[in-house]
């Protein structure tokens, strides 16, 4: 991984020197636009609305436009005159649970690596985290935009969750909020039973992408010239017209599994060193078996 950022997390006199690395990244398969006649690439020119003309990128300016239609033109000097102190630090503001915070405002993650002289009070205040069962609570600026930010363990490891202002949450206003719904305790017992059928450990390596890789597969057949095979799609289910029977149905079918899944189990494999030693050993069996024989013949 390369580093996308260097500075220092700074909480009270204390100063971190670290690094922060993008700890997620996407899998999407990409795609470039096309001419269907020849597969030449798409290209687009920059080009003025005003004049016409094809403008080069150094003569490109932000511009802020306002509601009457007006635009105020924005230059790198005005952006370098903004005071932006978290320009090369992560403040810590706060310490506060972590069950306090809403993952809707969760926006990217960063693995922060402490530089050699910092590796001893970044230990120092992992430890003192995990043991007060807190998150600190900071400010960094990233391209030129500050961001509130969860400091928080991870496997050993600080993770920087950058997070949205208040403001830039919406409000969930939906009609359906306001009307009076009718749950019968039948329907509600049924639904908690459906939810403790299903219920278990989540480990996130027991699902994967099926649309990534049926996408993947189909490049890679049209790549080789071979016949495309397309899945059968799923039946979509309609509306339930009897809740209550759809919700028992849903518990049968969802103990059905578990109970399919179960029997399916592989058995644990043993590792390779004592399957090869077990091997070994019962291979030495074999050809001492003969002459275990003989000895009691004789």
């Amino acid at each position: 991984m390369r580093s996308i950022w260097k500075g220092a997390v700074s909480f009270g006199l204390v100063t971190i020197p670290v690094k922060l690395y993008s700890a997620t990244e996407q899998k999407d398969v990409t795609f470039h636009q096309v001419h269907r006649e020849d597969a030449g690439r798409i290209k687009y020119k920059r080009v003025c609305s005003v004049d016409g003309e094809e403008i080069p990128y150094a003569d490109i300016a932000k511009g802020y436009e306002l509601p009457g239609g007006e635009m105020v033109v924005l230059t790198d000097e005005d952006f370098a005159e903004l005071p932006l102190t978290t320009s090369r630090r992560i403040d810590v503001l706060q310490f506060t649970p972590a069950e306090q915070l809403d993952p809707i405002l969760f926006n990217k993650s960063y693995y922060v690596e402490p530089e050699p002289a910092g590796v001893k009070p970044y230990v120092l205040l992992r430890d003192a985290l995990e043991r007060t069962g807190q998150v600190a609570i900071v400010k960094i600026a990233l391209r030129q935009r500050e961001s509130l930010a969860a400091l928080r363990i991870r496997e050993g490891v600080f993770v920087l969750e950058t997070m949205l202002w208040p403001d830039e949450v919406r409000e969930a206003g939906f009609a359906f909020q306001d009307e009076d719904v009718e749950v019968r305790p039948q329907e509600l017992q049924m639904a908690e039973s459906l939810i403790q059928t299903m219920a278990g450990e989540f480990d996130p390596a027991d699902y994967h992408d099926a649309y990534r890789e049926a996408l993947q597969t189909m490049i890679e057949a049209k790549v080789e010239g071979k016949e495309i095979v397309r899945p059968e799609a799923a039946e979509e289910a309609g509306p339930a017209v009897d809740l209550m029977a759809a919700l028992r149905a849903s518990v049968d079918a969802a103990k059905k599994e578990r109970e399919g899944a179960g029997e399916k189990a592989p058995a644990k494999k043993r590792p390779a060193a004592k399957a090869a030693k077990a091997a070994d050993e019962e291979k030495d069996a074999k050809k001492q078996a003969p002459k275990r024989r003989a000895r009691k013949t004789a």
